[in-house]
């Protein structure tokens, strides 16, 4: 299969530095590569079941098989092909995951092993396995690789839980942790790639950016699907129309009483209106119309009639009236001589 990525055929390639090999060891590297008909790559225990051999001794003869096509003449006169992977990764940023770097190779799980292999061969590539931070990449630098993994993890440090940023923003604050690096690689479509090789930190279905494990990036359920709508939203806006917009931009089946219900239980959110909903993050203060009261008065001290509609309006969308009633109850509130209310303690 012929790739627009590389200028070589994987399959082809591999074939030919097989064929090298004994057929048990070659068997051996074609099963825990995943490179015959079944794509499903043979753990250790697997085949050694099949040779009523030991795991090690299979790790021996896949060590073994790998040494012997390296030494070999066909490899020497494959070089161009290396070198031709070893370009690719350049250009793609010098350190990619590993579903990166394949599915721009190929899209084909067959062709994705056999090129596997040939990174597994080469000797300018280097695999590092996934830890907590990290997934699966390769490098060609030793130095740059170490360069990007302290920028993310520096970047990931800036982050809160809480934090929300754009694309650009995470753009931006990137390259403020990547002033070492070579200006050819300081490309959006690079930075991008390097993102990615964090567990740490992730993108919602919006595109905005965070700590990977947080609700606001990594959304497990309505109230979460409900926190990133109204955000977006950036205004106060009605229960029904959060269950709409959950569909529309996650194409999740969003019931509205489900939605409302899910509003009322979490704390992030604030009932400003009939049915409308904002967030508590925004400032709103929570609990009715008498609470809100409360709270204004607690914090600005005595306050004329005309000064608390228009604290409370803020923070409610409610009739004047309503307010006005809910100031004549002087088991909460009392009135001055100055005409100012305070709470009735």
């Amino acid at each position: 299969m012929s790739t627009n990525a590389v200028s070589f055929k994987p399959k082809q390639i591999s074939k030919k530095l097989l064929a090298v090999l004994p057929v048990r060891a070659r068997d051996v590297i074609v099963s825990r590569y995943g490179l015959g008909k079944d794509t499903e790559k043979m753990t250790l225990d697997a085949i050694g079941k099949r040779y009523s051999i030991t795991r090690e001794r299979v790790r021996q003869i896949e060590n073994y098989a790998i040494a012997n096509i390296r030494k070999s003449k066909e490899f020497t006169e494959l070089e161009v092909i290396f070198k031709d992977l070893e370009a690719t990764i350049k250009k793609l940023g010098g350190i990619i995951t590993e579903e990166d770097l394949l599915v721009h190779i190929s899209k084909d799980k067959s062709t994705q092993n056999h090129i596997n292999l040939l990174l597994v061969l080469g000797h300018s590539f280097k695999r590092m396995r996934e830890d907590d931070h990290f997934k699966h990449r390769w490098h060609i630098d030793d130095s740059l690789s170490e360069k990007v993994h302290q920028s993310l993890q520096k970047l990931y440090e800036t982050l809160s839980d809480d934090d929300l940023v754009s694309e650009q923003d995470i753009l931006t604050r990137f390259l403020s942790h990547v002033t070492e690096v070579a200006a050819e690689y300081k490309q959006d479509e690079i930075l991008h790639r390097w993102l990615r090789i964090s567990k740490k930190i992730g993108k919602n279905p919006l595109g905005e950016w965070g700590v990977a494990h947080s609700p606001n990036v990594h959304a497990k359920g309505m109230r979460d699907y409900a926190f990133l709508v109204i955000r977006k939203h950036g205004s106060p806006i009605h229960f029904t129309e959060v269950a709409k917009k959950i569909t529309q931009l996650f194409g999740k089946k969003a019931h509205v009483a489900t939605t409302h219900n899910e509003l009322i239980k979490d704390p992030r959110f604030v009932l400003v209106g009939r049915g409308l909903y904002a967030l508590k993050e925004w400032g709103y203060l929570s609990g009715v119309v008498k609470d809100v009261i409360k709270k204004v008065l607690n914090e600005h001290g005595p306050l004329t009639k005309g000064e608390i509609i228009t604290k409370v309006l803020k923070e409610r969308y409610v009739k004047e009236n309503t307010i006005l009633v809910n100031l004549q109850n002087q088991k909460f509130f009392k009135k001055d001589k100055e005409g100012r209310y305070s709470v009735n303690m």
